[in-house]
This record gives C-alpha cells, sequence and structure tokens, in this order.
C-alpha cells in the first residue's frame, strides 16, 4: 500500500514549489533528489521573477506563481522582495518597444520614466539614457537560499525527503530508485535536462538540450542601488512579451549593428542585487552536453556592459560560473502524463523561477499550457 499520497522525484524550485502546495493541500508528500541538497539549475539563476516580461498568454500562469512566491515566502521566512525590474531606453529602438509595451500593458504592469527617472533609478548621474521603465509587479529571491529554504520549512512541517538518491524509472505509482521502489497515488517528475535520461522519448520529442550561462557575482559598491533588478535592450529582444511588440524587429536589427559581440554570445545582459552583491549576467549557449569551461572573453563582455551602465568603474569580481538549465527550441514548458499516475514536468526556458508556482498549481489541478 501507498504510504504517501504524492511522490515528487527532484528538488529544484518545481519540484520544491509543487511539493509546496500538495502539503497545503493537506497531502502526505514525499520528495526525491539525487543530491543531498538544492545545488543544481534553481541555485544557478538571478532569483528574479519577471513575470511582466512573460507572453500575454503566459499572464494567468505568472499572476498564479506571484501568489504562490508571496505566500511561500511568508510561510517560510524567505527573503523575497517586490522591488520590481528597471529598464534603461539607451535608443530610440529601445524605448520604442518600452512605449508600445506601456500602451499594451497598462500602468498596472508598466510605469514609463524620464531620462533623470531611469539614471536615478541605476544610480548612475552620468547614465546616457533616453528614457526608461519599471515594471513594478516583478519580484526578487536570493537564488542561493530560497530553494534550501523551502525545503527546510518543508521537512520540518512534515514533508519526508529521500536526498543522495538515484531515480531509474518512474510509472504507474511506482519509483525505482538506487534506494528500492517507493510507492503512491500519484508520482511527479521533475527532472530538469535529467529527463533525457529518465523520458528519453519525451525529451527527443521536445528536442531538449542544455543552455549553459556565464555568469558572475561582484560586490557591490557603496553607490550602488539596492532593491535592484535592471533588464536592458537585450532582454526586450529576447522576453517574449516584449519581443512580441511591433517595434521588437527593428530594435534586433539595431542590437546586431550597434551590440555585435552581445548579440554572438546570445546575451540576456541583465543584473540582481541579492545580499552577497550583484548578479551580472548572462550569455547563452546550447548542447546536449555542454563543456564545463567559462570563456573569460564572454565574462568580460557581459561585465563590462552592466558596469558601465551602473557607473562602476572598478567591480571586484567575487564569483564566476556556469548556470545550467534545460531548454527547449519548440517550447517553453514540457508537461505531459505518460500514465494516469504520472506527470512529467520541466520548465524548458530560463523562466522556471519565475513561473514555478503557477505550473506546480497546473500539475496538482491536472491542467495544461501552451507556452
Amino acid at each position: 500500500m501507498p504510504t504517501h499520497d504524492l511522490i515528487i522525484t527532484g528538488a529544484g524550485i518545481l519540484g520544491l514549489a509543487t511539493a509546496f502546495l500538495a502539503h497545503r493541500q493537506g497531502r502526505r508528500v514525499h520528495v526525491i533528489d539525487r543530491s543531498d541538497r538544492p545545488v543544481g539549475s534553481s541555485i544557478q539563476n538571478f532569483g528574479h521573477a519577471c513575470f511582466t516580461g512573460q507572453s500575454d498568454a503566459a499572464q494567468p500562469l505568472a499572476a498564479r506563481s506571484r501568489e504562490g512566491w508571496l505566500d511561500a515566502a511568508a510561510a517560510t521566512d524567505l527573503w523575497a522582495a517586490e522591488s520590481g525590474t528597471v529598464i534603461p531606453a539607451m535608443t530610440a529602438a529601445e524605448l520604442t518597444v518600452l512605449e508600445e509595451f506601456a500602451a499594451h500593458r497598462g500602468t498596472e504592469q508598466v510605469h514609463l520614466l524620464t531620462a533623470d527617472e531611469i539614471a536615478e533609478a541605476v544610480r548612475n548621474p552620468d547614465l546616457d539614457a533616453l528614457g526608461g521603465a519599471h515594471l513594478p509587479l516583478d519580484m526578487r529571491v536570493d537564488p542561493r537560499q530560497a530553494a534550501p529554504r523551502i525545503a527546510d520549512w518543508l521537512a520540518e512541517n512534515g514533508v519526508e525527503f529521500t536526498w543522495n538518491t538515484h531515480v531509474t524509472e518512474a510509472a504507474g505509482g511506482t519509483v525505482s530508485t538506487s534506494r528500492g521502489e517507493f510507492h503512491a497515488d500519484e508520482v511527479v517528475v521533475c527532472p530538469g535536462y535529467q529527463l533525457t535520461s529518465l523520458f528519453p522519448e519525451i525529451a527527443e520529442a521536445h528536442e531538449l538540450r542544455i543552455c549553459s550561462l556565464v555568469m558572475t557575482l561582484i560586490a557591490a559598491p557603496e553607490h550602488a542601488p539596492t532593491g535592484f533588478a535592471m533588464l536592458t535592450g537585450t532582454s526586450l529582444a529576447r522576453y517574449d512579451g516584449f519581443a512580441a511588440m511591433p517595434g521588437a524587429e527593428t530594435l534586433r536589427r539595431d542590437l546586431d549593428e550597434r551590440e555585435p559581440e552581445l548579440r554572438d554570445c546570445i546575451a540576456n545582459l541583465m543584473v540582481t542585487d541579492i545580499p552577497q552583491g550583484l548578479l551580472i549576467g548572462d550569455s547563452h549557449a546550447y548542447s546536449l552536453s555542454p563543456e564545463p569551461f567559462i570563456d573569460e572573453g564572454i565574462a568580460d563582455l557581459l561585465l563590462d556592459r552592466a558596469t558601465s551602465v551602473l557607473g562602476i568603474d572598478s567591480p571586484m569580481v567575487r564569483q564566476r560560473w556556469l548556470g545550467m538549465y534545460a531548454d527547449s527550441p519548440t517550447t517553453n514548458l514540457i508537461l505531459e502524463r505518460p500514465d494516469a499516475s504520472t506527470t512529467v514536468a520541466i520548465v524548458a526556458s530560463g523562466i522556471g523561477m519565475t513561473l514555478s508556482f503557477g505550473v506546480a498549481d497546473l500539475i496538482l489541478s491536472g491542467g495544461t499550457a501552451d507556452l
């Protein structure tokens, strides 16, 4: 007989969000993970929940995820900031996209800023911006603490965890592992890019691969803003919500001419602050088996462009690393049910932290989404 209502394999943020919501529903939950704590994609990112920049179709899911993050923050006492996101517009093409986006979404989601206001927001009086925007609904968490804190809280409140355990198969309410078999009425598999090992046919159908990202942590100088997340023109060309605006194609051509190096490394130049300093990134490279090496030229390029916007002359680098997450060129979300007891769920792009609680709600409600 099953001793749990629900087994979740994978203690990344999606698995933990699902465990959190299921626990709130009064279900008996068991989480199994191959490591001894969350160490994967969920701690390697910006901790930036860019709800506003997602597509129009994803906005209900983003709103549900925002509610989930606020609920989890209140319950677990994890650090979460509702300070929003600022976006400097350095060119006419960037400003046009922001103006179009503001007209499309309205003032609840987008506040346009003057050149002086955006310079004040990034604490750089010499910034030569034309204007900018503030997205007030966006949030930030500390990616190095959020998933571990949720896991600790769940364990303290009755959710069972089995760490250091390799899952080899999940089907029909049975999870086969390196420690034997576990049984539950329902199994949710959240393996990230390890999907290629567990469900290779699903991975291949969605052309699943690994995206690796060059990222840097620098010390925050005294003049740096706090409560801060910043996107740039490269973000406007990348996030689905901005990229759907009429002026986005002109912006992409402008970036191709003005910042070819950023475009070559598929940059989403952004900065967020966490208690340890300022997170700067990132580039994007795609492979089934990525190499572990950091390209110093790319790291320096991203650092130079970010610090020039913030007016930081001599950044002190504390850490560099390669972030990695599951990616599909065909979808942002893989949500499949290979049998009546099994759900496979992966956010197959770099918006896993953003949409985690919304996707968790879809998983538990039996819903579907086309993202």
